[in-house]
């Protein structure tokens, strides 16, 4: 038996508890992990709420995609993975079969990463959607060079700065948003070039100040809403609005700003890239852990909670007070 997170009905954080369920061992091409340290996604509080893109199969569900700890056995046909290994989750699965909130879990091999020297749990539980996303933004659909200039909404958030931070490992110029000075100082410390308060400022100008008039190559956003259409004129003719959530729920009309002509939008979900396309998962992995390697790629963690404070925890990313990764320790 293990200890797991699951729930019966939609709700707010209350709604998970903690329960003793059965210890599956891992059927073919599966791996069974113990697990040190669980990372928290706005993606799962969506889930847990019912409002996420796909529904949650109850009673009993499952929840999480991130977690790090030990391979402690492998199903049949699995050759990357052996007991002892050091292992991170990419969320290359779905929460209706699989889940990483609990003591041990069982995965499919194709969603774990070898976890590097010197990279302890909880990093690399706080990794792989945050960077697997920025990596996906910026990269793959964004086509960002040396020398572009990123604008990066609702920075303050772990994609939001990992965007900051893949920017600058390619070499281009990230612009962060926030919605006051509050967090300023901060995101400068995390790597942001610029740093704008976006109900302060005039984020139009101010975009326009930075770049010499011609607007960013690259805006990445999570919040949508009315705001599109200021987001889309911070964008230079011929680059790219890239939506990859939807915080603000008004709805977001098409931008009707006069010139948004001439620029690409879209939006952009982490499992086009660690799901559905496999080439580019493997990229995606072989330039993370080359990151983390080299130091240029860190994750920020807010604030760490044990696995029996799940509800705590999950309170916690609802206030939007966090700056970075929530992580939840699992105690023996």
């Amino acid at each position: 038996m293990t200890k797991a997170v699951l729930f019966d009905r939609i709700g707010g954080p209350e709604v998970l508890g903690l329960r003793e369920v059965t210890l599956d061992e891992p059927g073919r091409g599966e791996v069974r992990v113990r697990v040190d340290a669980i990372g928290l996604n706005r993606a799962e509080a969506l889930f847990r709420s019912g409002t996420y893109v796909y529904q949650p199969n109850l009673p009993g569900s499952r929840i999480g995609y991130e977690a790090a700890g030990v391979v402690e056995s492998v199903g049949e046909g699995v050759e990357d993975f052996a007991p002892g290994d050091a292992v991170s989750t990419v969320p290359a699965f779905l929460m209706t079969e699989y889940g990483t909130y609990a003591e041990f879990v069982v995965l499919p091999a194709h969603a774990l990463v070898h976890r590097p020297d010197g990279v302890d749990a909880a990093t690399g539980a706080a990794t792989w959607m945050a960077y697997t996303t920025a990596y996906g933004l910026l990269v793959e659909f964004g086509d960002v060079k040396p020398g572009d200039t990123v604008l990066v909404n609702a920075a303050s958030s772990s994609v939001g700065l990992a965007a900051i931070q893949v920017a600058n490992h390619i070499g281009a110029v990230p612009v962060a948003t926030t919605r006051t000075h509050v967090k300023k100082r901060r995101l400068l410390e995390a790597g942001a070039a610029h740093v704008i308060a976006a109900e302060e400022e005039d984020l139009v100008k101010r975009v326009h100040a930075v770049t010499g008039g011609k607007g960013v190559e690259l805006a990445v956003d999570a919040i949508m809403g009315p705001a599109v259409n200021t987001l889309i004129q911070a964008v230079a003719p011929g680059g790219t609005l890239l939506f990859y959530g939807w915080l603000d729920p008004t709805p977001a009309p098409m931008p009707i700003a006069p010139d948004f002509r001439g620029r690409t939008i879209r939006t952009y979900a982490f499992n086009e890239l660690t799901v559905e396309n496999a080439p580019m998962l493997r990229r995606a992995k072989h330039f993370i852990n080359a990151g983390l390697r080299a130091g240029s790629l860190s994750p920020v963690i807010d604030r760490t909670f044990s696995l029996a404070d799940v509800v705590a925890a999950h309170r916690h990313l609802e206030s939007n007070t966090q700056f970075g990764k929530i992580v939840l320790t699992v105690e023996r």
